[in-house]
């Protein structure tokens, strides 16, 4: 299967180094990528394509703030300098380019910053400008009828969550650390309206592992995935659950991811794409070159070790509330 990467050093730009989302971490995401995985430019996305989840108003705000030499904060933990907006935009951009090379046949990771599934139609926030996965998704359906996004990231997705919550054209999937920032993402937040089941919500205690993924993964979102059938799969990709994440939420290993992406192609039977949101951690381009050796269709053995008992508890909740 072919596989590509959407990376630049323009994704440098946005940058403050006493911020732990800065660019020496898009530096270590690329640091691994295997030679088999083609080198895609990046590219920006128009503000018409932000304009179909993002209010206008947001969108010019960030930019004003962009004009000005300097930082400016927009919350406590999100920030932007000059440039930021121009660095936002080929984020988004490049996420819908991953979007269109997996419809097209191919696998496609955009490595892109700043992250995105965190900011809401109004709102920037925890280290999020715009939510890259969610304008390639509501781009994905001017194509298609049907798309998922899966975030596995440490922390709940909640601006794709919002925005995508009364939709029954998007099944959103998110597995997270519970009580962590920012706070969303319970198992009673399914969906509301015509989009009522098409939300499914996995917070999980501190410190899971591999078996608890796994067993999640199965059990729960490959199930979802096989029900709803989507056109496409885009992956919300944090590797902040990493062992060796500052995060110091979860215990995966770089490994791990391979895994992981392994039981997603499975479920859909068709190429992924994938946008990086958090990891912030020294194994994140070892994660990052695990998940394209799984795309790449490399063997991969599924663990089959126990869950703790509050993850099969979880399941168990979920396995309830499933479209």
């Amino acid at each position: 299967m072919r596989c590509s990467a959407v990376f630049g050093e323009e994704f440098t730009v946005h940058e403050l180094d006493t911020h732990r989302e800065n660019r020496e971490r898009i530096l270590r995401a690329v640091s691994h990528l295997p030679d088999y995985a083609s080198h895609l430019s990046p590219v920006e996305a128009s503000v018409a394509d932000l304009e179909r989840v993002h209010h206008r108003r947001h969108i010019r705000m960030i930019e004003y703030f962009s004009s000005f030499d300097g930082i400016h904060y927009i919350d406590m933990d999100t920030y932007v300098n000059k440039g930021s907006f121009e660095t936002a935009l080929l984020a988004a951009g490049s996420s819908i380019l991953a979007a269109e090379r997996a419809l097209d046949g191919e696998h496609c990771f955009a490595l892109v910053r700043p992250p995105g599934h965190h900011a809401e139609p109004d709102r920037a926030m925890g280290f999020c400008l715009f939510n890259n996965a969610a304008v390639a998704a509501a781009w994905a359906l001017e194509q298609v009828d049907r798309v998922a996004v899966l975030d596995w990231d440490l922390h709940h997705g909640n601006g794709t969550q919002k925005i995508f919550y009364q939709s029954d054209r998007v099944l959103f999937c998110s597995v997270h650390m519970r009580n962590a920032f920012p706070g969303t993402g319970w198992i009673d937040e399914i969906g509301e309206g015509r989009g009522m089941g098409f939300t499914l919500n996995a917070p999980l205690q501190q410190g899971c592992g591999i078996d608890d993924y796994t067993y999640l993964f199965s059990r729960v979102f490959a199930e979802a995935l096989g029900h709803f059938k989507p056109d496409l799969l885009i992956i919300s990709a944090g590797q902040d659950a990493l062992g060796d994440d500052p995060m110091n939420g979860m215990r995966l290993a770089p490994k791990d991811f391979r895994v992981l992406t392994r039981i997603l192609m499975e479920a859909v039977g068709q190429p992924l794409a994938l946008v990086l949101e958090g990891g912030y951690g020294p194994s994140l381009g070892e994660a990052v070159a695990e998940i394209f050796y799984a795309l790449h269709d490399g063997p991969v053995q599924i663990p089959t070790g126990m869950p703790r008992e509050s993850t099969r508890r979880t399941v168990a909740q979920l396995e309830k509330v499933m479209i």
